[in-house]
């Protein structure tokens, strides 16, 4: 009997724990402000690096 419990209540926190997690793996979609400024400094750098190929060549 004791055994059955230990297996149920462990079973529902397995549960509680992927149901949990669902909404942070979901929420990787969404860009925040940092990420956007990162992407453009990436993408500012970039145009930079093609200037000087350019002027160089």
């Amino acid at each position: 009997m004791m055994a059955m419990k230990k297996s149920v209540g462990s079973a529902v926190l397995a549960a509680f724990l992927i149901i949990s997690a669902a909404p942070l793996l979901s929420a990787c979609d969404d860009k925040g402000p940092a990420e956007k400024v990162g992407e453009r400094i990436d993408e500012g750098l970039k145009d930079t690096k093609r200037a000087v190929e350019d002027a160089t060549d």
